[in-house]
C-alpha cells in the first residue's frame, strides 16, 4: 500500500483529507481518522466489518472508574 493510499477504515477518508492514526491489527497495518478513534476504544465491536474478530471485544467504560 503505498502512502497515498492510506484511508480510515471507517469513513476511507485520506490522509489527503484529515490527519490519520496509524494501527497494527493481526500484523497489517490500518489508520483511522480522529474522529472514529472512540468507535475503536469506547465500542470497539461496531469495528468487526472491518476489523474481524473485534465482534466479542467489550470497549472501555468511564462509567465503572
Amino acid at each position: 500500500m503505498t502512502e497515498s493510499n492510506h484511508a480510515c477504515l471507517y469513513c476511507q477518508r485520506t490522509s489527503d483529507q484529515l490527519p490519520l492514526i496509524q494501527l497494527e491489527y493481526k500484523n497489517e497495518p490500518r489508520w483511522i481518522c480522529p474522529q472514529h478513534l472512540p468507535i475503536l476504544i469506547h465500542k470497539p465491536a461496531e469495528l468487526a466489518a472491518f476489523l474481524p474478530g473485534l465482534e466479542g471485544l467489550e470497549g472501555f467504560d468511564h462509567e465503572n472508574l
